[in-house]
């Protein structure tokens, strides 16, 4: 089974190596850079979507998509745009209404960091900045009722800020569970990449069974 994994802002594509070093060999995981769907001083989300449309049209279907944080809200956005696409989703820490009041705090928390530290994930300060402001009128919410494809939901149990979100979004789609990473916070593929690759694996080998039917 392939799963396409979608790290989250402030990480890279080596974020998700712990998870997957101990993922069953039956897992085929893909782990693209986020930073590559985007040209360099022309940051936002609406081209790194639709560079990440154009991605997956390489792959076979169905997809199985994993994402975390921006890359849940990559994830969730094409399979509403793409429902017949996509055969199951995992969410870790989902938004689909973004809140803006918080995108606004951390943005200002991005202005005082040096440039230093943006250089390891492939964006700069400015980059960083612009795709954040470019996500606060994301609202999925009234294309929900298209996707119909297993979905598991997931946060780390320190993870306050997501947690409302991750439960509503459940509580919207037909065919999700919710479950907590115990131990972890925002950043559950580094915080419990053994809890994590268990949850995964487990959860691969239940919609591999399904499709196999």
């Amino acid at each position: 089974m392939q799963l396409i994994m979608l790290h989250g802002m402030g990480q890279s594509a080596s974020s998700w190596d712990k998870t997957t070093a101990l993922l069953s060999p039956d897992i085929n995981a893909v782990c693209p850079e986020l930073s590559e769907f985007f040209i360099r001083g022309e940051c936002n989300y609406s081209a790194m979507y639709s560079a990440f449309c154009k991605y997956l049209d390489c792959f076979e279907r169905p997809l199985n998509l994993c994402g975390l944080s921006l890359g849940a809200v990559l994830a969730l956005n094409y399979a509403a745009d793409h429902p017949q696409d996509v055969g199951s989703l995992i969410l870790f820490a989902p938004q689909f209404d973004m809140p803006k009041a918080l995108l606004k705090f951390q943005n200002v928390v991005f202005k005082f960091m040096p440039n230093k530290m943006f250089a390891d994930i492939g964006f700069t300060k400015k980059d960083f900045i612009s795709l954040t402001n470019s996500m606060a009128d994301i609202d999925l919410s009234d294309r929900l009722s298209a996707i119909n494809c297993p979905v598991l939901i997931a946060c780390g149990e320190k993870d306050k800020t997501n947690i409302k979100a991750a439960r509503q979004l459940t509580e919207k789609l037909s065919s999700a569970e919710f479950t907590l990473v115990s131990g972890a916070g925002h950043e559950v593929n580094t915080d419990a990449p053994e809890k994590l690759a268990k949850l995964l694996t487990t959860w691969c080998k239940g919609i591999q069974e399904v499709m196999e039917k």
